[in-house]
């Protein structure tokens, strides 16, 4: 399993004499690349064209993970909320007001400009 995304892309070169520049079906690859986040930061890097197929692969096996595990969330959360269903709040609990708060007295003086 794994997670991330999977892209392919073909380029055009530089070099002023290749087909690439006039071409689009002549340019340059497949290049593949994964790209997934790490610790909040971007990482990609080049794969062959066979590692492109096993991560392909991967990256769908992880799909179905996912989707099975919000599945099973899912499943928790309407267990968890069955139960509150069933408890019955007592007449002391359920009111509104709580405790009375206490403000203090804000300074009159005003602060000084910077």
């Amino acid at each position: 399993m794994r997670r991330g995304s999977l892209s392919e892309r073909t380029i055009k070169c530089s070099k002023p004499g290749c087909a690439c520049a006039q071409d689009p079906k002549a340019r340059h690859g497949p290049y593949f690349s994964l790209t997934h986040a790490v610790g909040g930061k971007t990482r990609s890097r080049y794969l062959t064209a066979k590692q492109a197929d096993l991560v392909r692969q991967q990256i769908e096996a992880g799909h179905k993970f996912r989707g099975h595990v919000d599945a099973l969330w899912e499943a928790g959360e309407q267990w968890a909320d069955s139960q509150l269903a069933d408890v019955s709040a007592s007449p002391g609990e359920a009111k509104k007001g709580g405790s009375r708060r206490i403000s203090k007295t804000k300074s009159s003086r005003k602060s000084k400009p910077s």
